[in-house]
């Protein structure tokens, strides 16, 4: 599933506790689980690897519906610009979680099993 729009502020949460993300808004019709993925974003035709939560924020009170993407080896101001995400695989369902702290470890843990996932795949590229 690809979906693609205008990066929008967020509440800076992610970039506090080390994971800035880009923020896409997108519609509660949007037919795809909310949760946290492996994805790939392109950027003026260069693609990325990322990590995506798609949903609501419950740990934090939100109530509107986004795609945060925290993109690998990038750190470059996206406010305004387009971006496209392709979600690859779903790592586990959004949930809310009881500190900040908490949240944070999940992230981490979060990271470790995408860059994981893509490393396996980096592997299995090589073998074959």
């Amino acid at each position: 599933m690809q979906i693609e729009g205008v990066v929008i502020r967020g509440h800076q949460l992610g970039r506090t506790l080390g994971f800035p993300t880009a923020n896409i808004a997108v519609s509660t019709a949007l037919a795809v689980a909310d949760g946290v993925y492996r994805s790939r974003v392109w950027l003026d035709g260069v693609c990325y690897d990322a990590m995506s939560n798609l949903g609501c924020n419950p740990s934090v009170g939100g109530s509107e519906r986004r795609l945060e993407t925290h993109i690998f080896g990038y750190d470059s101001e996206l406010y305004g610009r387009c971006m496209r995400v392709e979600l690859l695989e779903k790592i586990r369902e959004e949930r809310k979680f009881a500190s900040v702290d908490e949240l944070r470890e999940q992230i981490l843990r979060d990271k470790a099993s995408v860059l994981a996932r893509i490393e396996s795949q980096i592997v299995d590229a090589e073998n074959k």
